[in-house]
């Protein structure tokens, strides 16, 4: 046994490393949409502010959605927008002289569309708290004035506890993604 061990360490094969390593390339694919809009009209506004406030209690600075532009009840999808203007509280501070959308406003966004499904569709009447973020990505760095479009779409809902998945887009391109969980209070 020892002189089988001996005659793997000694043969210089099996310890070589190949001569010339190859480099990979990585091809880093953009990430989906959770549901195709291509066929939406998405300058139609089919609730706007005021229909947005009447589920949503957030007011002032914490607003983060504006409009709602589709919905679908039977499939659990809905898309709004969050218009992000230059005279927002967060652009003198983050970042000074480069104002970037912060990420932890965009996880709210994503929050704020997904309750508005909660109680337009599943029907809970109270006031839904954030309960959780999952797989949250930062894709793309988003400075105004833009408009961001929200797609929501709900998973599951069990427990006083819901979880929808919700991308935000900008000029098409998927800014921040995360699976949001929202629980009943």
């Amino acid at each position: 046994m020892h002189r089988a061990r001996r005659r793997r360490r000694s043969n210089p094969d099996s310890l070589r490393l190949p001569r010339k390593q190859t480099q990979h390339k990585i091809l880093v694919m953009p990430p989906q949409l959770l549901f195709d809009i291509s066929g939406l009209d998405l300058t139609r506004v089919l609730w706007d502010q005021e229909e947005v406030r009447k589920c949503n209690p957030q007011r002032g600075a914490m607003q983060q959605l504006d409009g709602i532009v589709y919905a679908d009840r039977e499939l659990g999808r809905i898309v709004g927008f969050k218009d992000i203007r230059a005279d927002e509280f967060w652009v003198s501070g983050h970042i000074p002289g480069r104002p970037i959308y912060p990420g932890v406003m965009m996880i709210e966004a994503g929050a704020q569309i997904a309750g508005l499904y909660t109680h337009k569709f599943v029907g809970w009447k109270g006031f839904i708290g954030f309960g959780g973020v999952d797989g949250c990505k930062f894709r793309t760095l988003v400075t105004p004035p833009a408009r961001m479009y929200l797609l929501a779409q709900k998973l599951w809902e069990r427990h006083h506890r819901v979880c929808c998945a919700v991308q935000g887009l900008v000029d098409g391109t998927v800014c921040f993604e995360a699976n949001i969980i929202g629980t009943e209070m």
